[in-house]
């Protein structure tokens, strides 16, 4: 099991930044791709960005060159720092992994508003 605890959300201006740490209750070394995910009101749950062990990312087309994932082996967590924010960012934002296995796990989610 594991236990992924979200932070650093909260409400900010068009063109503002956040940055969303995501804490694990374990070593994540030996974790497979993690990464973000988003759901805004009535829509469904979308990648943001995601990260391979190895340190390969990919993103979503409407956060690349503002969005950046970084996973911190030593201090187990993956960050998202979100730069040039715009209103439709807003949504709740959830961490995702997936262990060794490649048994999924989910935050709580973290609220990020950007108003315009």
């Amino acid at each position: 099991q594991v236990q992924l605890v979200e932070s650093g959300g909260g409400s900010v201006q068009a063109g503002g930044s956040l940055r969303l740490s995501c804490a694990a209750s374990r070593s994540i070394f030996s974790m497979k791709t993690m990464g973000w995910y988003r759901q805004a009101p009535g829509k469904q749950r979308e990648l943001v960005a995601q990260i391979t062990p190895g340190g390969t990312t990919n993103y979503a087309d409407s956060v690349k060159g503002r969005f950046t994932i970084a996973r911190d082996n030593a201090e187990n967590t993956v960050s998202l720092q979100m730069n040039n924010l715009k209103p439709e960012d807003t949504a709740v934002y959830y961490c995702n992994v997936f262990d060794a296995s490649l048994r999924r796990y989910w935050g709580q989610g973290t609220q990020v508003t950007v108003s315009s």
